[in-house]
């Protein structure tokens, strides 16, 4: 299918996640008159901005195939969930249904179902909130810049209750499956719901037709664990000491210890920033890549250094146990420039994460190198990018399936809400795409110039994003057949207060990376959508 023409008004849209990506996508479909159905795995609208004390499991060391996600590689029939004391199986024509009695661990599956995110208690906005609004609602007056983890979720949970998007989500489901009916005209939606029940909990399997499906899930989902010697045998034997960021809440449990934290990242600066004053040493590991932070934001507490060779255990029989309460590690950390590092309490991976749709298998490849995606595959086996996308939003193969909130280096909240304004207009047929062929020309001069790989969704050059913004907008006015040119229908692009704060963003932040064109140290982020 290479174009979408004028369609009836209430064709039916599966929008799967309810971050500010999904709110937004969501509230614009709305509003166009779309008939909308969220899918939610948690219990609240939010995404990363919601905290939940509880922490995720612990992933793959190293890291799984893409396809897998973090769903739960347990089954039960086509069910994926903590394997239960007992169990009752119920069929209907319409749905299966486990019953699942489990008291006494409710929270862990709860958790299981739908993992934790990686808010952190301290987590704070790195781009200031007047640039951070959707052209959906403002934010309350007088906030301030720099807010809470708590003020951004209650600002995103404000537009899904103004815009009624709540009303339409289905929380405590998981999308498990999506894919095209046999006769091609429908998207077949295969879910999960989690109900609380007396005695436990119920989950409840159903299919939905839609016509249209925009996956706004995130990019923070299935973290990524390098493949290190030694690694997995440290996090074996000392499970609890080595974690991913995901799994990261505060920094009291590392108090007077010593703590390697891998990456060069915002989340790796956040943390060595919360550790900074509470324990005794933090030893950050970059590997000195085109996206590290530069150590001039480190706290003088943090000491970089160079990228981990290899995790050694010690060979002494006294140490072959489990270290207690403020004993450290027994073993060392192998530095590439031959470093050694010993005496460490806790290791922290902020390594990033893997792009992974995982209710999309059948345009995923756990085998395909990234140069060899063909026409019709959006993760390859690397898991660093979204492949056969036009304008990183719509599927070239078939654009009734759309990404909102793929891009990375921007200013999140803003430009993931133009991108959903673009979808709400194409799915009405308000904005037309080109031709599949030229949507193919386009992609592959866009591969041409970035490269494949995580760069290639990247808009950290100077200008890149405000271009990508301005193209968007004049491509959808273009080919908006209902407005008419009348420019009260028209897409409103950057206002000019918004771009007098971005640039002077810009030019507090440009000394920090001499050359390299980035905007502000949020754009380098592991941790903002």
């Amino acid at each position: 299918m290479s174009e979408l023409r004028s369609q009836p008004s209430r064709q039916t849209v599966a929008v799967i996640g309810a971050g500010i990506s999904g709110v937004c996508t969501a509230a614009h479909l709305l509003k166009e008159g779309l008939s909308v159905t969220v899918f939610e795995r948690s219990s609240i609208a939010g995404g990363i901005w919601h905290y939940d004390d509880r922490v995720p499991g612990d992933p793959s060391y190293p890291s799984n195939t893409p396809s897998l996600g973090d769903y739960e590689v347990s089954q039960r029939g086509q069910f994926s969930y903590v394997t239960p004391p007992s169990e009752q199986r119920i069929e209907t024509p319409q749905n299966q249904t486990f019953r699942v009695e489990a008291n006494n661990y409710l929270s862990d599956l709860e958790a299981h179902f739908s993992p934790p995110g990686p808010c952190y208690q301290g987590l704070r906005n790195n781009v200031p909130t007047y640039l951070m609004e959707s052209s959906l609602g403002q934010w309350p007056e007088g906030t301030e810049p720099v807010v809470g983890q708590r003020d951004v979720e209650n600002y995103v949970q404000g537009l899904a209750e103004v815009h009624d998007v709540n009303n339409q989500t289905l929380f405590h489901t998981r999308v498990d499956e999506v894919k095209k009916t046999q006769d091609g005209s429908k998207w077949e939606l295969r879910s999960v719901t989690l109900e609380k029940e007396e005695l436990g909990v119920r989950f409840t399997e159903r299919l939905h037709l839609f016509d249209r499906v925009v996956v706004a899930s995130g990019h923070y989902n299935m973290p990524r664990i390098p493949d290190i010697t030694g690694l997995k045998e440290w996090k074996t034997r000392f499970h609890a000491r080595i974690i991913h960021s995901k799994q990261y809440r505060n920094p009291q449990r590392y108090r007077d210890q010593n703590v390697v934290v891998l990456g060069a990242g915002v989340s790796a600066l956040d943390i060595c920033r919360e550790l900074d004053g509470v324990v005794n040493k933090v030893y950050q590991s970059a590997r000195g890549g085109q996206f590290d932070l530069p150590v001039s934001l480190l706290p003088s507490s943090t000491r970089r250094v160079p990228e981990i060779a290899s995790f050694i255990l010690d060979n002494d029989e006294r140490h072959q146990h489990f270290p207690e309460d403020g004993q450290h590690i027994p073993g060392k950390i192998a530095l590439k420039d031959g470093q050694v590092l010993d005496k460490i309490h806790h290791v922290v991976m902020a390594t990033g994460y893997i792009t992974s749709y995982p209710f999309l298998p059948h345009l995923h490849s756990d085998t395909a190198p990234i140069t060899e995606p063909g026409e019709y595959l959006v993760v390859t086996s690397d898991g660093n990018m979204a492949h056969n996308l036009h304008k990183d939003i719509f599927y070239i193969p078939d654009p009734t399936l759309a990404f909102v909130g793929v891009p990375y280096h921007v200013v999140t909240f803003s430009l993931f809400d133009f991108q959903a304004q673009a979808v709400a207009r194409v799915f009405t047929g308000r904005a037309k795409l080109p031709s599949r062929k030229l949507m193919r020309h386009e992609y592959e001069r866009r591969v041409l110039e970035k490269g494949l790989g995580r760069g290639f969704h990247s808009l950290h050059q100077e200008g890149k994003e405000l271009a990508y913004v301005r193209e968007l907008v004049e491509w959808v006015n273009e080919g908006d057949v209902h407005g008419e040119g009348r420019n009260d229908c028209n897409m409103k692009g950057h206002t000019a207060e918004w771009l007098a704060g971005y640039y002077e963003m810009k030019a507090k932040t440009r000394g920090l990376f001499p050359g390299r064109g980035i905007i502000s140290v949020a754009e380098d982020t592991t941790l903002r959508n």
